[in-house]
């Protein structure tokens, strides 16, 4: 038997009680004969005591190293007062060991395991030896947590009737927006399956099937670059829909899940139920972004009519004006201005960052100079700036005088602590653009998921400017993280025409790339609806983690190389020639 309890469990009630324990030697104490070993597993940490008179091999014991794997057997005895220690639960009793068990040796670390004061290691060391790594506590903590989450939903989903059922990874190629991994066929020479970019499509054709209520864990696989909250290559979903549901109703029927999640799984708070409904425009123009951290206020406000009034020459050009004011933002150093705000609004492609600090009632820096009295006593009135306060312009076309200012806004909500880490800021936007301008190939592209239903149906396609179609779209939001995707479902075939039609793509393509869509419609089609909230995503934000990689068990780096097990990797040329697969050599 290698153990009859776990290192975190034991207290107070076993004392007296033989004990097997196994485990890692976290820290190893010699105190001139008497040894000291933390003992440590995923549970927790138990102190034993190596007395050389009652230890049986004790010679062994004096061998012991860090992260040795040891078997311990003893008997459960109560600390003296003196050396309780609060921060174990196991602190109130040690372990007078009888015998010990080296189960595996240990070379030496390539880095330490936990934490020092050196900070952390670099990042492909410990990626390459991330076994290693998942033994520290925050990691591990991610781990458990994400499990726990997941079990969670899985509760939740079959008490709300939903069914679990697994769809196919290889799959046909698809335009979804991500570019596909695909899958040589060594039966059939030439083809190619898909990995899932998600399971959009078969989730859909469940609901024609019958399946009301369908959900599933699921792996969707997209050739895309890596970000802080984007796994590069892969990631996984909760993907769910539901049929004869309205969008509100689905809302209705979701929001519990996101509730509970946050306050009983992670312990946070829910800011604001029900969730707000925020239009995508409307988000754009207060916030700046489509997934807005909602845990503060500051909104933009937009003052074109006032600006382009000035006389100042970069705002009376501008397509848009707009202003951020920011209370006690006067104490924002030209240098941090310059540096950090400005740096930012470049990035999210502004030409610059005009701003402007009230102090002592009047306007100074940056612009005040080139505009009037009656103007800036105009702007008073429009933006009522408090004392100490600073304002923030952009000016620029309708997406980059928001983006701009959302960014700053951002930046500002890290440097006053506006970003309760306690807090989730939940909301719904909805009435997302059914289609965008693709500027690299001069045409309207989809917006969105493409098997959206427009609003308007088939006369708003037949009538309106494509751009100014909305479609019955939605995201589902959280303290800047967009967490999910979802819309109601176009299951009208005329309707999917149309709508690809002003995509650029003929009947013959629809037919071609989605014939088995419109074929199953023809056979009758519920309504239905339904989304895809990220599992990675999630945990990073219940567990407030700022990097993606670190909620994954097994995560690729920022080139999407995996350097513990070396993917992705070169194969042998017999392997290529079964799949009919000859490499094109770099020049």
């Amino acid at each position: 038997m290698y153990r009859t309890h776990t290192c975190g469990e034991l207290n107070k009630t076993h004392v007296g009680e033989e004990v097997t324990l196994s485990g890692w030697v976290h820290k190893r104490r010699d105190l001139g004969g008497l040894i000291f070993v933390d003992l440590r597993d995923r549970y927790g940490m138990t102190q034993i005591i190596f007395h050389p008179e009652t230890v049986q091999n004790f010679a062994l014991v004096e061998g012991l190293k860090y992260e040795y794997v040891i078997k311990v057997v003893g008997k459960v005895i109560e600390r003296e007062t003196s050396t309780v220690n609060p921060d174990l639960s196991t602190g109130m009793i040690e372990i007078e060991a009888k015998e010990v068990e080296i189960l595996s040796l240990a070379k030496a670390m390539p880095f330490e395991i936990f934490e020092t004061s050196k900070g952390e290691e670099d990042e492909e060391l410990r990626l390459k030896y991330r076994f290693l790594e998942l033994r520290r506590e925050r990691l591990r903590d991610n781990i458990l947590f994400r499990a726990k989450m997941i079990a969670h939903i899985r509760q939740y989903m079959e008490k709300k009737n939903f069914v679990d059922i697994a769809t196919p990874l290889l799959t046909v190629s698809s335009p979804e927006g991500a570019r596909d991994f695909l899958v040589p066929s060594r039966i059939h020479p030439g083809k190619f399956y898909a990995l899932p970019q998600a399971p959009q499509q078969y989730k859909q054709l469940l609901m024609v099937a019958g399946f009301d209520r369908y959900y599933q864990i699921a792996p969707c696989m997209r050739d895309e670059d890596p970000r802080a909250d984007r796994s590069p290559g892969e990631f996984y979903q909760l993907d769910c829909e539901t049929s004869f549901l309205t969008k509100e109703e689905f809302f209705t029927l979701m929001e519990p899940l996101f509730w509970e999640l946050t306050e009983e799984v992670a312990g946070k708070q829910v800011l604001q139920k029900p969730f707000p409904r925020i239009p995508y425009k409307e988000c754009l123009e207060k916030y700046g972004v489509d997934r807005p951290d909602l845990r503060f206020g500051l909104e933009i406000q937009n003052i074109s009519e006032w600006g382009q009034g000035t006389g100042f020459k970069v705002f009376d050009e501008a397509e848009f004006v707009r202003v951020l004011m920011v209370p006690g933002g006067a104490a924002f150093s030209r240098k941090e201005i310059e540096e950090e705000f400005e740096d930012l609004a470049k990035r999210a492609h502004a030409k610059g960052l005009a701003w402007m600090k009230y102090v002592g009632g009047k306007f100074e820096g940056s612009i005040a100079k080139f505009i009037s009295e009656a103007k800036l006593d105009e702007l008073k009135v429009l933006v009522q700036p408090e004392e100490g306060s600073i304002l923030f312009f952009s000016a620029d076309n309708w997406h980059v005088s928001c983006g701009a200012l959302g960014a700053v806004r951002s930046l500002v909500g890290d440097k006053h602590n506006l970003k309760d880490p306690n807090i989730v800021a939940w909301a719904w936007v909805v009435d997302f653009p059914m289609y965008e301008w693709n500027d690299q190939e001069n045409r309207v592209d989809f917006g969105h998921n493409p098997f959206s239903m427009p609003q308007g149906g088939l006369e708003a396609l037949n009538s309106e400017d494509p751009l100014n179609i909305l479609a019955d779209q939605y995201d589902i939001i959280a303290n800047g993280l967009e967490l999910s995707s979802g819309a109601v479902r176009n299951k009208d075939p005329q309707v999917m025409y149309r709508a690809f039609e002003l995509a650029g793509y003929s009947k013959e393509d629809v037919d071609k790339k989605f014939g088995h869509m419109i074929d199953a419609f023809e056979y009758g089609a519920p309504p239905h609806c339904g989304f895809a909230p990220g599992i990675d995503r999630l945990v990073m934000l219940l567990r407030g983690e700022p990097n993606i990689r670190a909620v994954v068990p097994f995560p690729k780096n920022q080139k999407a190389e995996e350097p513990m097990m070396g993917s992705p990797s070169f194969v042998d040329q017999k392997q290529l020639d079964e799949l009919s697969i000859a490499v094109k050599k770099d020049k």
